[in-house]
């Protein structure tokens, strides 16, 4: 552990404040580093912000187009594990993400964003060419590892080169991008599900994967960290990185099959399970003790307003990737929506999403305050999802698409605000690791909310489906959500007892989903709010000169870089009145 980061417990658990000489020159090298980012922002540095954008629109138009295209996969695979098709993306997103902060930091941004690419690039062609359902969960889980990486490189690029204070603005460039592919997905991948060509949304990737590869070839030249590739592989957390895919893995696999394969208070349940959750809490435990380069510093944690921003940024995807797919369960099986009407009517998501977005990362920008904007954005969240426990079977489809809206307006708040309260105390040398981190925090909920979305589904649909629909499928409950292409070519009554049958199960979801947003508005109560940063990293700033090794070796301006930072940590935590 880095000087820097260990003197972070000290600063919070109340150090004497630094004395103003201190602080004079803490803000002149503040002042002096903001500058020289903002002479950063020519043409070059926009050019590395669309080959961010690219990437990012690639992985967004996947997330937001498989939950309309999912039944009519299945429907053609002939399969009935649904959940894993959807959990296997964000499950490998999961386990990889840590070990992707570390990887950007031994190996620099570049290289990492390349393989990121070359991950996602391959799994799209597995999954596009898949011929049975355990080919294409093997797909997902390969496409997931890319499309987790390319979240998370993407970030700590743009926080390289944009100081905390403004990121608001260009992160949400970043976030629109975002949420336009997002939009688009249901409708791109409702419409090729609808005319029996869903492999194409997949093959589609690989052009878009050259062009981002290209792009980042040609101008993320951000600088690279010296050393053999010897002692870079020695800097990889291995024992870290193997404990933690192996307790993650066994959480997810305990999750799915609960209540399906196995009832809940079974051995085959409860054991990966715990195993999987202890797993978790040694991993911790493991990389604060024993780690020589730990992936998930304990620094990152060792504060109330960090913990606070990860717990946020945690719960918020679980509600909202749950609402994404089981809304487009709803119209599918209860409204009898075609996939190109499933995604028309989840449009308005995305539409609320990004301009929320936008306003969120301006205001920060402009008062320097995140507390409000995340504050307000919970309250708006849990109302939200509170009236979603209304809709019912006859309820008219105005009602969830404009629930949904108040959804994606509270969501989109959080989302664009929670990283401030995450990176405000640490010092920017920890950059990489925070933010490789608040990427797993938000695609381990992903998981979360696939797999208890299911959960509660299935459950439901096993207490309330008629006998009569039921007993045409050997897997029970489990096939029925690949049969919902069926149920419009019902007979009634069989078909409006299914429909009540499907519309009562996903209530419990909503329900469900009404208690988990109320303890993200009580996690966001203890944050403080602190000064934002107004320097970055300078060692790895954009490449301007090689050394004698073709490597850019770090000035000596970067170790003042470093305590500059850690002051600033030390000034924040003492004095949370700047922004109260």
């Amino acid at each position: 552990m880095s000087p820097s980061t260990a003197s972070i417990p000290q600063s919070i658990s109340g150090q004497e404040k630094k004395n103003e000489s201190d602080v004079a020159i803490l803000e002149s090298s503040a002042e002096e580093n903001n500058d020289s980012a903002k002479t950063k922002k020519g043409l070059k540095f926009w050019l590395i912000i669309l080959a961010i954008c690219v990437a990012m629109f690639m992985s967004a138009l996947e997330v937001g187009g498989t939950s309309t295209a999912l039944p009519s996969i299945i429907n053609d695979l002939h399969g009935d594990d649904f959940i894993w098709v959807g959990s296997a993306y964000p499950l490998a997103a999961t386990a990889l993400l840590p070990a992707s902060g570390g990887m950007a930091e031994i190996f620099g941004r570049r290289f990492s964003m390349l393989t990121a690419l070359g991950l996602f690039a391959l799994g799209s062609a597995l999954c596009g060419s898949a011929q049975n359902m355990s080919w294409l969960i093997a797909a997902r889980t390969i496409q997931g590892a890319g499309g987790g990486a390319i979240q998370s490189v993407g970030n700590i690029i743009i926080s390289d080169l944009v100081p905390l204070r403004e990121r608001g603005v260009y992160s949400s460039f970043v976030g629109l991008v975002w949420t336009f592919a997002a939009g688009i997905g249901p409708l791109v991948g409702g419409a090729l599900a609808e005319d029996g060509q869903w492999r194409w949304f997949f093959y589609m990737n690989l052009p878009i994967c050259g062009l981002a590869a290209i792009l980042v070839l040609a101008f993320v030249n951000l600088r690279t960290p010296p050393g053999t590739l010897l002692d870079k592989l020695s800097k990889m957390d291995w024992i870290g990185n193997f404990i933690f895919i192996g307790s993650s893995t066994s959480t997810a696999i305990a999750l799915t099959w609960a209540g399906i394969t196995f009832p809940w208070s079974s051995a085959s349940t409860l054991v990966p399970l715990i195993v999987g959750l202890c797993g978790l809490a040694f991993f911790l435990f493991y990389e604060a003790r024993f780690a020589k380069h730990p992936i998930v510093p304990f620094t990152l944690v060792a504060n109330r307003t960090s913990l606070s921003g990860y717990l946020q940024i945690f719960f918020t995807p679980v509600i909202t990737f749950a609402v994404t797919y089981y809304l487009a369960t709803y119209y599918q099986s209860v409204k009898n929506a075609n996939p190109i009407r499933a995604g028309i009517d989840s449009l308005s998501m995305s539409l609320s999403l990004g301009p929320t977005i936008i306003v969120t990362g301006i205001s920060v920008s402009v008062t320097k305050r995140y507390r409000p904007q995340l504050w307000i954005g919970w309250v708006i969240l849990t109302i939200s999802m509170g009236v979603f426990t209304t809709v019912h079977s006859t309820t008219s489809i105005g009602h969830p698409i404009g629930f949904s809206v108040l959804v994606h307006v509270g969501a989109g708040m959080i989302y664009s605000a929670a990283y401030f309260p995450v990176l405000a105390p640490l010092p920017v040398s920890e950059n990489a690791h925070a933010l490789a981190f608040f990427a797993f925090c938000r695609t381990f909920a992903s998981v979360w909310a696939i797999t208890i979305g299911g959960t509660v589904l299935q459950n439901q649909l096993v207490k309330r489906l008629p006998i009569e629909f039921t007993s045409q499928f050997p897997s029970g409950a489990a096939l029925a959500y690949s049969a919902i292409p069926t149920i419009g070519k019902l007979q009634d009554p069989l078909r409006a007892q299914v429909r009540e049958a499907f519309a009562e199960s996903i209530r419990v979801i909503w329900q469900v989903l009404t208690g988990i947003s109320g303890l993200g508005l009580l996690c966001s109560l203890p944050m403080k709010g602190l000064p934002l940063h107004t320097q970055v990293d300078e060692k790895w700033g954009i490449e301007e000169g090689k050394g004698g090794n073709g490597e850019v070796q770090a000035g000596p301006r970067d170790n003042v870089h470093s305590n500059v930072a850690d002051s600033q940590v030390d000034i924040g935590e003492s004095e949370p009145s700047a922004q109260v």
